[in-house]
């Protein structure tokens, strides 16, 4: 299904009219704790409280069965929470959303990943047990509202959490919705009513409301600079996970074919949502009109003019920072608004830039990709490490020289490292390792898994149970 600037409108007045007969909204029994989504702050989290305790009053098998019914449930309706967040946000791609929440529910660990740990000796036995936190207040972004709720849920119920979420304003049917259908989930297992909630109106105030309250024990946000600063602030326990603007550099080394159709799918990947996808492509001089050829047959368009890359610029952005109307928009739409047609075959614009450039600085989220010539792989980790601005997130590097994947690696200490793949491989979509969308580099958890949701608590018994 593929939505552009056209037919968005009717696509938006549809999904809500199927909304309406969801009961998400015009039905007041819906906001007063119906499958999760309640008026008030203090009711969601006194209502998630409750829950926890009940859960924590269980055994890890009832977790299981829960985490088990949210895959097979929400496995239905991958393709639903893909077309209603295009539909309402106005960003992405609906296979694109798809596959995430598809990779989301496949790959986002369980009660499995709750390992303990003892020590045993001369003075008895240590254990060390994961153990939850309690009520988690989980900040949502627009970018991926349904996919990060469907990962959090998963992961924070396996650590034996609640959780309520404050989801982003602009993609609240998406994501009360999404809530929606993980409590359906939980209610198919018989676990406890509320271990997900949610506010029927998402707020500033009601985001600082739930930062700020007694009984939330801990605080997740998957958003901006901004929103992960609050949280960090807090007092509270706090998992930050925030922007990143990776580069991917190319050296002389590579499989230059290969390279060129990664790093097109990864930046066109849902239309350069993902924080991870490649931002802006570094890349050696004696390779870089091949690559630029190369990217082009595999879906990039080009823009040589200096005079077309400035309207370009000025319609992207706006008093400084991306203009929200083309956030996530496919790449013939933005093209179209400069005077350039092109067909669905389009997906990445490219142009070559200075490593000043706006498009190179800033993380647009918008299928645009500057390209950076250097002499050679060493300026080009310098130049990585520079337009990485030390976030510590992701990058990417094709090369097959030993000494440079050594050393960009030391050099850009982020969170994520691919290395002769696409972006995406980074989140174990064609590759290895779990899936996440909250990727906490500010505070250092990495990609979290249900661990990272989990209080490490010691219990020693002096002088028994050691059996050497």
């Amino acid at each position: 299904m593929n939505i552009d600037a056209n037919n968005m409108e009717a696509v938006v007045n549809l999904i809500m009219k199927e909304l309406n007969k969801l009961n998400l909204e015009g039905d007041n029994t819906a906001c007063c704790g119906k499958n999760g989504v309640f008026h008030s702050v203090e009711e969601a989290v006194a209502a998630a409280k409750k829950a926890q305790r009940e859960l924590f009053d269980s055994r890890l098998e009832v977790r299981d069965k829960i985490i088990k019914s949210i895959r097979e449930h929400l496995a239905k309706y991958v393709q639903e929470l893909a077309e209603l967040g295009v539909a309402e946000t106005g960003m992405g791609r609906v296979y694109d959303k798809a596959l995430k929440h598809q990779v989301t529910i496949e790959k986002t660990p369980g009660v499995e990943d709750l390992r303990a740990f003892a020590f045993s000796g001369d003075d008895g036995l240590t254990v060390l047990e994961l153990t939850p936190y309690g009520v988690i207040g989980a900040i949502t972004p627009s970018t991926n509202p349904s996919e990060t709720i469907l990962c959090n849920s998963i992961g924070m119920i396996a650590a034996g959490n609640a959780v309520v979420f404050a989801p982003h304003p602009g993609a609240k049917k998406t994501s009360l919705r999404a809530v929606e259908l993980v409590n359906e989930a939980i209610r198919l297992a018989g676990g406890p009513e509320n271990l997900v909630v949610t506010i029927d109106e998402p707020s500033i105030e009601n985001t600082n409301k739930l930062m700020a309250h007694p009984d939330v024990k801990m605080l997740v946000a998957t958003g901006g600079p901004g929103v992960v600063k609050s949280v960090m602030s807090s007092g509270k326990k706090a998992i930050g996970a925030g922007a990143g603007n990776p580069p991917v550099l190319v050296d002389e080394t590579a499989d230059i074919e290969k390279a060129a159709r990664d790093i097109v799918a990864g930046c066109s990947f849902d239309n350069n949502l993902p924080c991870i996808a490649e931002k802006e492509v570094v890349a050696v001089d004696s390779i870089t009109d091949y690559l630029i050829f190369e990217m082009q047959k595999n879906g990039a368009y080009l823009i040589k003019d200096e005079e077309q890359i400035k309207k370009l610029a000025e319609i992207t952005l706006k008093n400084g920072e991306p203009n929200r109307k083309y956030v996530g928009r496919d790449a013939k739409v933005i093209l179209k608004d400069i005077g350039i047609e092109v067909g669905d075959e389009v997906r990445v614009i490219i142009m070559e830039t200075c490593k000043k450039h706006v498009f190179a600085v800033k993380e647009m989220l918008m299928p645009i990709l500057p390209i950076i010539r250097v002499k050679d792989a060493w300026e080009g980790i310098e130049v990585s490490k520079e337009l990485e601005h030390g976030l510590r997130h992701t990058s990417m590097i094709h090369s097959k020289n030993i000494d440079v994947l050594t050393k960009y690696a030391r050099e850009m200490e982020t969170t994520i490292l691919v290395k002769n793949g696409p972006s995406y491989a980074g989140i174990g979509v064609g590759g290895e390792g779990h899936t996440t969308f909250t990727i906490a580099g500010p505070t250092g958890e990495g990609l979290t898994s249900a661990k990272s949701f989990a209080r490490n608590r010691r219990c020693v018994l002096v002088g028994g149970l050691s059996i050497k």
